[in-house]
This record gives C-alpha cells, structure tokens and sequence, in this order.
C-alpha cells in the first residue's frame, strides 16, 4: 500500500477544511457585529463561530501541521528553499487562524472594538496567504 500517497491525500483534505474555516469565520463575524448585542441572531452566531472552530477548523490545523511534518520528512523536502517560504507562509496562516480564534472570544463577550469593515478586509488574509502556499507547492521556484 502506498502510505504516502494516503498521508498526502489526508494532507490535502484538511487543507480543504481549514481553509474553509478560515474563509468562512471572518465573514460570519461581519455579520455578527452588524446583529443587535445580546440578540437571538448574535446567539446564532455565537454558536456558528464556536462550533465551526473547534469542531472543523482546530482540528484540521492539526492535522495539516502533523501531516505536513510527516510528509516533509518522509519525501526529503526539508531541505528545499520553496518549502522553508511554504512553511513560513503556514505560521503566518495559524497566527491568522489564532487571532480569529481571539476574535471570536472577545464577540462573545461582548468586547469586540472592530466594524464589519475591518472584518471584510482582514478576510483576505487567508486568500492571499493561500495563492502564495499553493504557488511555492505547484511551481517550487527556488
């Protein structure tokens, strides 16, 4: 059996799922800030971010990191100057996904200083970090 090509493919599918996780969160905080405080639709809401979160977007992080760990040692890539970008571009990512995490946190508390702006722009961060990833892994150019 060819257990490398099942750890990429594992790779690949929670690469899916974080990235629509992170697509996703931002633009439900738009909409949450635009609810009125303590409403039945920023309850929702509050669910919405918390289930999506924990339940998709924690634990495809984690297995996109261990499985991309693995896959980097198993095929040799570690030494390549496109993977070292690739993975700087991937800490980028998670300290993207960490501080929607803390922003979900402080819109439940009721601590949330952002607009619905501020939210519609920092949802292209994990697009434009996405364009760069997916280039180094498909081209390597160096």
């Amino acid at each position: 059996m060819d257990y490398y090509s099942w750890l990429k493919a594992l790779h690949v599918i929670a690469i899916i799922a974080w990235m629509a996780g992170l697509l996703y969160l931002p633009r439900l905080f738009v909409y949450h800030v635009d609810a009125p405080t303590g409403s039945e639709q920023a309850r929702t809401f509050e669910i919405m971010e918390r289930r999506l979160l924990r339940a998709i977007m924690n634990p495809a992080m984690i297995v996109v990191w261990i499985t991309g760990l693995a896959l980097t040692f198993w095929a040799g890539w570690y030494k390549s100057g496109w993977l070292h970008a690739k993975v700087a571009l991937v800490v980028v990512l998670t300290a993207a996904h960490m501080y929607f995490a803390r922003q979900r946190r402080l819109l439940a508390e009721g601590r949330n200083d952002n607009t619905s702006g501020f939210y519609r722009a920092i949802n292209e961060i994990p697009t434009v970090l996405m364009i760069g990833i997916v280039i180094l892994v498909i081209v390597k150019p160096f």
